[in-house]
């Protein structure tokens, strides 16, 4: 990069390379890789391990400076929708809600306006802790078999989140939001830098986190992390206001993304066959087959359900190593066919 004399390097990944890959680092992480993102950043580190031992990386600075949308939407939805619900009659409500759930399932604006108070109770379970699962509440419902959900009982997926929302000293509703990411989401994203990272051989470290760093910016105004209401990371951003290019400074989060929905509708749907709909992962009866069924025709059809089928595979290779004892090398996709092993 010419501005900075700094010195790039790339590494492209195949889907080939990256299927291939998963089951090992399923292995690395000890559990269901939680983020297909967790792929790249092995390749990543893997490349960098050729040229360093240790990394610095971002982590922490959006649980610190809030750098994430769903806080600025939870915001607005809790904001505005108390009153919605209190002064817009019920019949006009359902009216909405319905011309809402009847647009196609594939518009961008009905997924949008489904997760906002037009849809949803207007508390904090509904607008955020629900709101941004992998699988809701409902779907949970509908994805788990009876038998599961009898062996589950009662259990709260939100239980430590509700704690750690309730009993923070933080005032403000940005402040807790941030205190339960950093006790709860945080503690996932740092087990996936470090096992990805160590996977590859390389240490990888997190200055966003020093404890005088984070004791600091907790104690910053909440102006000076969400501005006007949109602007995320905003002292972060003026801070490098002379430093960084302007276009770098306002375009939008662009996160770690990995094309897999894709591939799942392509040549690697036998991913998909094999460890979700196979009847090898069916006859552990854990959930509901209909159900999982329609979820993938409906991501064939167009709808984005890349998370829930990612999460299902991972769920299925993690079982099969763990619980099932299959060798490591015993399962491999390929292009265009799945090649399983018995253990």
């Amino acid at each position: 990069m010419i501005k900075f004399k700094t010195d790039h390097h790339e590494v492209l990944v195949s889907p080939e390379d990256f299927f291939r890959m998963l089951p090992k680092l399923v292995w690395h992480e000890d559990e269901p890789l939680a983020h297909p993102s967790s792929v790249a950043l092995y390749f990543v580190s893997r490349l960098a391990s050729v040229h360093v031992k240790v990394v610095l990386t971002g982590e922490g600075s959006d649980e610190m400076l809030g750098g994430y949308e769903r806080y600025y939407k939870t915001i607005y939805n809790l904001a505005l929708g108390p009153g919605y619900h209190r002064l817009v009659p019920e019949g006009l409500r359902r009216s909405i809600k319905h011309r809402i759930e009847s647009l196609p399932p594939s518009s961008k604006v009905r997924h949008k306006l489904r997760r906002t108070f037009l849809c949803l109770p207007p508390d904090i379970e509904n607008l955020y802790f629900d709101n941004f699962a992998v699988f809701t509440r409902g779907m949970q419902q509908e994805l788990l078999s009876p038998e599961t959900k009898e062996r589950a009982g009662a259990l709260d997926p939100y239980a430590d989140m509700r704690r750690y929302f309730e009993t923070t000293d933080a005032e403000s509703l940005l402040n807790r939001m941030l205190y339960t990411d950093t006790k709860t989401y945080l503690q996932e994203l740092l087990m996936k830098q470090d096992q990805m990272s160590m996977a590859a051989s390389i240490e990888s470290r997190v200055p966003f986190l020093d404890h005088k760093l984070v004791e600091f910016t907790a104690r910053l105004p909440e102006r000076l992390k969400l501005r006007r209401g949109w602007t995320t990371k905003y002292i972060l951003r003026r801070i490098m206001k002379n430093t960084l290019p302007q276009a770098i400074l306002s375009r939008k989060k662009m996160g770690f993304p990995v094309p897999v929905g894709a591939w799942f509708r392509g040549a690697y749907r036998p991913v998909i066959d094999e460890y979700v709909l196979g009847d090898r992962a069916a006859s552990r009866n854990l959930f509901n087959r209909t159900y999982v069924r329609n979820l993938v025709e409906r991501h064939q059809a167009g709808e984005n359900h890349t998370e829930r089928l990612w999460a299902l595979v991972n769920f299925e290779i993690w079982l099969r190593q763990f619980v099932d004892g299959e060798d490591l090398n015993a399962s491999q996709t390929t292009q265009g066919e799945v090649v399983t092993m018995q253990a």
